[in-house]
């Protein structure tokens, strides 16, 4: 597939969804939410009830409407007794705008109505999916708005049920895409990921998913190998969540919850290759101790052991 094919594919996934979601909104009908109002009008109704005394031309900019079609927008607002009219003492031919009681009236109908359709549409979905709904909207109003808004910090907390599956599809997508390795590696991870729930003991072992706009973006794993020594495992930073320190945060956790747990060194083991780990470790302390050359994965790598004192 040449690059330019795979633009066409995203360009035809975006609009594919634009229109499923325009249709799902109703957004098409000529009147929005069976009331007597266009999307459109909606909206200019909507910015009226939230703001005081707003200039009509500010409303057109916010919203991006033309300034001949706001014009008949508010001509009917007025004739129908939804809005008032004042001049503005600077500049006769503009108007600020408010809403009489009969327009606060009409908006909150309709504020009611697009409530008890939301609230329909999310009870449709289980409550897991009804947070990866919202996230997945808060991350493309992020993505798409204007003002380039930096993400919210990723959470962290505890696994739940699916996510050891995620674990280890996004250890071996991940590897495979950046690394070339091959699927024995996606078979280790399971692996561990598989004895750490079965035989997970909670007083000395934790694990932390981290999760961004309801989505999973990053895991670690801290294991007990012996009395004195915690062993750190499965690290992973997905793309989504670089950028915003969370390896950091999410070793850092480990070194905390291990010196809680009266640990006296915490060992783990890398590749060389894994440059941001490794810098990632040396910032935490963490001292490399031993290297050793190995064929796995299908690949030939240099085994890194990195141990840190408590």
């Amino acid at each position: 597939m040449t690059p330019h094919d795979s633009d066409d594919d995203q360009i035809s996934a975006v609009r594919a969804f634009n229109r499923f979601y325009t249709r799902k909104l109703g957004v098409l009908d000529q009147q929005l939410l069976k009331s007597p109002f266009s999307l459109s009008e909606a909206r200019v109704l909507y910015e009226l009830a939230h703001r005081e005394d707003a200039a009509a031309k500010e409303i057109g900019i916010e919203l991006g409407l033309d300034p001949g079609y706001l014009s008949r927008i508010v001509q009917k607002f007025d004739e129908d007794g939804l809005i008032t009219r004042k001049p503005l003492p600077s500049d006769r031919r503009q108007y600020r705008l408010g809403l009489t009681a009969r327009g606060r009236q009409a908006f909150a109908k309709l504020e009611r109505s697009s409530h008890d359709d939301v609230a329909a549409l999310l009870a449709a979905l289980p409550g897991s999916d009804r947070g990866r709904l919202v996230g997945a909207m808060a991350a493309i109003e992020r993505l798409l708005g204007e003002n380039s808004v930096p993400p919210p910090p990723a959470i962290l907390r505890d696994p739940r049920p699916g996510d050891m599956g995620w674990v280890v599809q996004s250890h071996g997508a991940l590897y495979a895409r950046e690394y070339g390795f091959d699927s024995s590696f996606e078979g280790l991870v399971a692996e561990i990921a598989g004895k750490f729930l079965t035989s997970f003991d909670a007083s000395r072992e934790r694990c932390w998913i981290a999760e961004l706009d309801g989505v999973q973006v990053g895991s670690v794993f801290l294991v007990r190998q012996s009395d004195d020594v915690a062993k750190l495992r499965l690290l992973l930073v997905d793309p989504a969540g670089r950028g915003q320190r969370l390896g950091q945060r999410l070793v850092g956790e480990c070194i905390a919850f291990a010196q809680a747990c009266g640990y006296r060194r915490i060992t783990l083991w890398t590749q060389s290759i894994l440059i941001a780990a490794r810098r990632i470790y040396q910032d935490q302390g963490f001292v490399l101790v031993d290297t050793e050359p190995h064929r796995s994965f299908g690949q030939s790598l240099v085994g890194e052991t990195w141990e840190r004192e408590l």
